[in-house]
């Protein structure tokens, strides 16, 4: 079965999101969750918002990865724009989380062109 032309696009997008170190390092730490890397609890650090959000702080990758705001601001947007994580606003506070399910797709598109 032919894969879908946006299929292709939507794959090549994301293709090129996972070709950058640090961005394969942030969905590692994303896809592990808060205790990956000792990250301190969220409500000590002032987070708006009702309950705890699953996601990682763009200050916490900058921390993790000794990179400047706008720097991880942009590995995030292109991963987010890849459709592989979701963003989380709170106040001055942009929490990610990967989308499991877009990546399972990712793999299962990848499956069929491979004819498996």
């Amino acid at each position: 079965m032919a894969v879908d032309t946006r299929d292709v696009e939507g794959l090549a997008r994301i293709a090129k999101a996972l070709a950058d170190p640090i961005r394969l390092r942030m969905l590692d730490m994303l896809s592990q969750g808060r205790g990956c890397c000792d990250l301190p609890d969220v409500c000590t650090r002032g987070v708006p918002g009702e309950g705890t959000p699953a996601g990682i702080c763009v200050c916490e990758f900058q921390e993790q990865f000794g990179l400047g705001q706008s720097r991880t601001s942009y590995h995030l947007r292109v991963l987010r724009e890849a459709g592989l994580v979701a963003e989380e606003m709170r106040g001055k506070w942009t929490f990610y989380e990967l989308d499991r399910e877009a990546l399972g797709r990712a793999l299962g598109l990848l499956h069929e062109l491979a004819g498996e």
